[in-house]
Order: C-alpha cells, then sequence, then structure tokens
C-alpha cells in the first residue's frame, strides 16, 4: 500500500551509470568517473584556481567563440556536475550523469519554448520578463516552486523538477550557497515583480514577519512549547520519505454506490455519507472505516441542481440529521446563489435556500460549520459563509426564530445575522473553525488570517503568505495551529505568542507583536512530485479530527493526483528533526508515508478521533476517488514515521 522506496535522497556517486549527449550509456566497467569531492584525483578534470578560470573565462569571451558541446561550460565560474534520475520509485531507480562539468546562470526572458528563444533574454533586470534557471543546453526552467527544488546542504547539491529530475552538484560550499541565495533572491521577483532587497521583502511581509523574512533569525521557541506531545520526536528521522508498507495495516475497499463520487462527509456519530450527482450513499462508521450500509438517497428530479451541476459541498449539521448541499459554481465561477437542505432520516430535500442580503441576491464559494464540533449539535441552525469580499454568519430561521420550509412560494432566504462585505479585494478562497469558533481564512494572495469569535469585522492577526494561493485551509481544536494549502506545498503555523503580560495567547485572541514563529513548509520530494503528475497540485490538507479540549491532533494529510500523503504532527513541530538540518531558508519536511491509488483522490481524510482504538495511533483513514471509498487502518508502529 505504500510506494516504494525511490534513491531519490542518497549520495550521488558517479559509479552510477553515464550517460552522455549522444545518448548511448556506458557502464561503470567502460567508464569510471569519481565524485565531485574527490576531482582532485581525476586526470580527465584537472584542479584549477578561481583565478585560473576567471582569466581563462575572460580569454575565451574576448575570443567570442561559440561552443557546440554542452561539455566546454561557457561559464566556468557556475560549473556543476548534472545528474537525472530515472528509473522512477521502482527498485531500478537510479541516479546516471547527465553531464560531468556543465555550468548553470540565471537568466531574465520574456519567454520559455519555441524558436530563437535567446533572442528573448534580457541583457539586465529590470520589470520586465521573469528568471529561469538554466542549465549548459538542457534545462531551461523558470523559477518557481513548481520546481520541487530541495537542498542537501550536507552533499551540496539541490535536486529539482523540470520534465524530469534532476540534481546539481556543487564543487566548494560557497557556490552551493551563492546559488540557493541567488535561487531565492529569483523567486521573489517572480512572485512579487520586485527586487529581493531587504526593504522590499519587508514590504511585502511587514516588520513584525522577521522570522518569515530570515528564519534563521525566528524565535522557534514556541514550536517547542506548544505541548511536548505523546511522540516527542528524536531528531533521527531519515532525511528521505519513509513509504513502506508494513506501518499501515488493514486496508477495506469498496465500490461507491452509484458512483462519480464529488465529496465525502465524515460524521463523527454513527454515519458518515458520499455524495454525487444522483444522490448520497450512507456508510456506516466503525473502528476500522467506513463500510456501506446499503442505504442510497436518490434525488428526487425536481431537486435536481440547475444546469445538472453537481452538489460539491456537503455541510453535515443538526446532530448529523441534516445536511447542506452547495454546488459552487454559476456561470462557470466558483459561487453559488443558494443551497439545498437534505434531511437524513426522511432521504428528502426539505428546502431550498437562497443568499441575500437587503433584499439582493448575493453568492457564496464556501461554508462550514460554526465551530469544530458544532455539527453534533441537534438544535444548530447557523453556519458560517464565505465569498472573495464577504464573510458572514447564516440563520435558518425568519427573524422571529420560525424555522422556514418549503410551504414558501419561492425559496426561503437565510437571514444574514452578522459578518463584513469588504469594499477592498480581499480575494477569500477557503476557511475553517476552531472549537470556539474563531475563524481562520485564506485567500488568493496567500494570506491568511484569523477572526476572533466575537468580530469578522477585522482580522486579529493577518499572515502574509508566501505568494502562493491558498486553496483550502484547517486549523487545530484550539487554534494552535493553521494547516494551509496550496499547489505545490503545506504551510504549517503557530499562532502562539506571548503577550506584554507573560501569557500565552493564540493570534486569534490578540496582536501577536514582533516575533511571530516562521512557518515550515511540508512538501514532496523532487520525485515523487515528478511522479504524482505536473497537472496535480495538492488539495484539502487536513488535521486529524478532535472535537475535545486538551486533546492534540496527532498527523495531518494531503492529496495529490493518485496519492494521499501523511505526515507526523509531532515530527513536523520538532526543530531537531533531521529533515531541518542543513536547510537554508523556511524548513522543510519531506517525512511523510504515501498511500497511492489507482484513481485520482477526490478527498482523504481521518476520522473522528473516537474512532482511534488502544492499539493505533490514529483514527482510521478515509480516501475517496470517483468510484471507489477506502478505509486505512495504522498501526503503533506508525508513530515515528521511520524504518
Amino acid at each position: 500500500m505504500g510506494a516504494s522506496h525511490s534513491r531519490e535522497g542518497l549520495e550521488l556517486s558517479d559509479e552510477s551509470d553515464y550517460e552522455d549527449d549522444g545518448g548511448s550509456t556506458r557502464t561503470e566497467s567502460e567508464e569510471q568517473y569519481e565524485d565531485a569531492a574527490d576531482d582532485q584525483a581525476s586526470t580527465r578534470t584537472p584542479p584549477v584556481s578561481n583565478k585560473t578560470l576567471d582569466e581563462l573565462d575572460s580569454k575565451l569571451k574576448s575570443l567570442k567563440l561559440k561552443y557546440g558541446s554542452p561539455e566546454t561550460p561557457m561559464n566556468l565560474r557556475n560549473a556543476v556536475k548534472l545528474y537525472l534520475h530515472v528509473g522512477g520509485n521502482t527498485p531500478k531507480a537510479k541516479w546516471i550523469i547527465s553531464q560531468k562539468l556543465t555550468y548553470y546562470e540565471f537568466v531574465k526572458t520574456l519567454k520559455i519554448g519555441g524558436d530563437d528563444e535567446d533572442d528573448y533574454e534580457l541583457s539586465s533586470g529590470g520589470d520586465e520578463g521573469f528568471w529561469v534557471l538554466k542549465v549548459g543546453k538542457k534545462i531551461k526552467v523558470r523559477v518557481s516552486t513548481d520546481m520541487q527544488l530541495k537542498m542537501f546542504g550536507d552533499q551540496r547539491r539541490v535536486d529539482f523538477v523540470d520534465n524530469g529530475v534532476w540534481a546539481l552538484k556543487f564543487f566548494v560550499d560557497d557556490e552551493y550557497r551563492n546559488f540557493i541565495t541567488k535561487f531565492q533572491d529569483c523567486l521573489f521577483e517572480n512572485v512579487y515583480g520586485m527586487d529581493a532587497t531587504e526593504a522590499n521583502k519587508v514590504k511585502i511581509y511587514g516588520k513584525e514577519f522577521i522570522g518569515w523574512l530570515k528564519p534563521e533569525e525566528s524565535d522557534d521557541a514556541m514550536w517547542e512549547d506548544a505541548d511536548s506531545g505523546v511522540w516527542k520526536g528524536s531528531g533521527k528521522s531519515p532525511m528521505t520519505p519513509v513509504r513502506d508498507s508494513q506501518d499501515l495495516l488493514e486496508e477495506f475497499e469498496e465500490a461507491a454506490t452509484g458512483g462519480g463520487i464529488q465529496s465525502l462527509a465524515l460524521g463523527a456519530l454513527d454515519n458518515s455519507f458520499l455524495v454525487n450527482d444522483s444522490g448520497v450513499q450512507v456508510v456506516k462508521n466503525f473502528s476500522h472505516g467506513i463500510h456501506g450500509k446499503g442505504v442510497y438517497v436518490k434525488f428526487d428530479e425536481k431537486d435536481k441542481w440547475s444546469g445538472g451541476s453537481t452538489p460539491k459541498k456537503a455541510l453535515l449539521m443538526r446532530g448529523e440529521t441534516n445536511m447542506m448541499l452547495m454546488s459552487p459554481f454559476k456561470e462557470g465561477k466558483p459561487r453559488s446563489t443558494g443551497l439545498h437542505q437534505l434531511d437524513i432520516e426522511t432521504g428528502k430535500v426539505v428546502t431550498e435556500w437562497k443568499f441575500e442580503k437587503d433584499g439582493t441576491d448575493i453568492t457564496m464559494k464556501d461554508i462550514t460549520n460554526d465551530t469544530k464540533g458544532s455539527q453534533l449539535d441537534p438544535s444548530e441552525s447557523t453556519f458560517l459563509g464565505l465569498d472573495d469580499n464577504r464573510l458572514c454568519q447564516w440563520d435558518m430561521r425568519d427573524k422571529k426564530g420560525i424555522v422556514q420550509t418549503l410551504a414558501n412560494t419561492s425559496s426561503p432566504v437565510l437571514n444574514w445575522t452578522q459578518g463584513h462585505q469588504f469594499s477592498r479585494g480581499t480575494n477569500f478562497q477557503c476557511f475553517a473553525t476552531t472549537g470556539d469558533g474563531s475563524i481562520v481564512v485564506g485567500s488568493l494572495d496567500g494570506k491568511i488570517r484569523l477572526y476572533s469569535k466575537t468580530s469578522m469585522r477585522q482580522a486579529k492577526t493577518a499572515f502574509p503568505g508566501l505568494g502562493s494561493p491558498i486553496t483550502h485551509v484547517d486549523v487545530t481544536y484550539d487554534g494552535k495551529w493553521i494547516l494551509g494549502t496550496t499547489d505545490t506545498y503545506l504551510i504549517l503555523i503557530c499562532t502562539l505568542f506571548t503577550d506584554k503580560d507573560g501569557k500565552t495567547k493564540t493570534g486569534f485572541t490578540g496582536r501577536m507583536g514582533n516575533k511571530i514563529p516562521a512557518p515550515r513548509l511540508l512538501k514532496l520530494t523532487p520525485v515523487d512530485a515528478h511522479i504524482a503528475g505536473a497537472n496535480n497540485k495538492f488539495h484539502g490538507g487536513h488535521f486529524s479530527w478532535v472535537t475535545e479540549s486538551g486533546k492534540q491532533e496527532r498527523h495531518l494529510v494531503a492529496a495529490v493526483g493518485k496519492f494521499s500523503v501523511i505526515w507526523n504532527f509531532q515530527q513536523v513541530k520538532d526543530s531537531a528533526h533531521r529533515c531541518y538540518q542543513n536547510q537554508q531558508g523556511l524548513k522543510s519536511c519531506y517525512c511523510y508515508k504515501i498511500v497511492p491509488k489507482d484513481e485520482s483522490i477526490i478527498e482523504s481524510r481521518f476520522m473522528h478521533d473516537k474512532y482511534a482504538v488502544s492499539d493505533s495511533p490514529e483514527a482510521p483513514l478515509v480516501v475517496a476517488t470517483p468510484m471507489k471509498v477506502t478505509s486505512i487502518s495504522m498501526s503503533g508502529k506508525m508513530r515515528g514515521l521511520r524504518n
């Protein structure tokens, strides 16, 4: 069930096969190349000083010669060795030498691809164009998070994706560090459209977020002090991801009734629900996962959504006896003018609600419960709504407290009880609530805002983000941790701070001051990112599910393509974790488990904590694909995510 190991994280060795530029392969017995660190012993690449390289480079440039062989570096100051990873995640996976000596450079260009693309390279910086990384004649890739660049400081090496998985190995430490600094500066400029000066970085991040600007100066004490946890890490976990299958126990898989699953609504009580365009399949919750009950609620023709669109958002309410169904697509845009209320016990849509404010129809792109566990409240009548520039609470009762029904001639109107319509573009994308009803909102520009349970008008804290749109957001029950999902990585944020009176609070209740901890990033290795596919993006990052004060979430899970990816929460928080050693910039964690499926995954979520049995560190994981639903139980060995 877990994916097999790749050799992505292993030391590069010149004892691997060598592929020359003509495509022929020479084995170790035919031609031997020594490791980059031992180049001084090689007669093929004699040692030279930086001064000699500079003089030679100057002479070559003065001659204005044009070299056709990629084996001859045109900029010897940026000399590197280039490797290519072949074999994917199969047992035959290995690194081969693509070029034993080449060069890299960062250039600004107006385009990549097509004829005479070199004509579009710019001779200097400026506002036009974007930065690309060129490696000899083989690689020209836009500097972005899509490259999934991974650092190996102890090996003077970086791996990245560009129609394959490549590795650059540098000859000295300074060259490696210079490359990383230049890469990060080019990435900043490509994202924000301004030079990567310290003044501009402060302008983007703000003075309060000095830890985001300079992670090496960040105070990580809050990460360690937040909770000691039952799985305190040892810092000895491997740098490469652990994806072996022995720590995952049973897997129960069954076909979904009706097929075409669009959304998964997990219940904390007896049942969970799979929604497709023709109805809802009711499944039973067990300590080892969810199984079909044989009950399928089919939508009546009159209850069909206009245009035949499918309800992609399902929200459980009223002690999980009712479900709010929303199809967030109107005129091709991700928003809806209303929703359907399904009575699960009768299997009937009892109300078609309409979003309205001050007599005018409005739209919503997302809905969620008032609190992390309010779906368990039988008397619940309110829920939250989100649109590009709106954050509000809706009430299913009229102003006199009388529940509206389908007896009305037209769709009943939800009552806007509180909220705010922002005048400027906040570009809200997604939101979630804590156990006490505090709200976290993710935006298109990457910002993450925290609102207290008493006010939706002004955020208590606004995290600047890293430039990538936040497509999904989750928060722990206690509000101490936030998980934001972007296309290429997850961002984990600690909201804790110490106020002027020495009290520890969260950013939902007060201004966090100027000692805000730097976030941590959760990423795929370049090999796994490449296997997942260029068009497959992270989506639906979740914490495991608790609804009781004092309990701590234990894992994080997200889907990408056909992979469910699981991280150990305590391990990610551990500053001594080996993944974080020899890194520059924000700490990135690559230790995870992958659960592969045969289809693209709709959603991956952990069941409620009450379904975690005594010999398992976590409740079962439920993975929904369009045609199947799988329940995966986990063993106690999972706790360290280690071999």
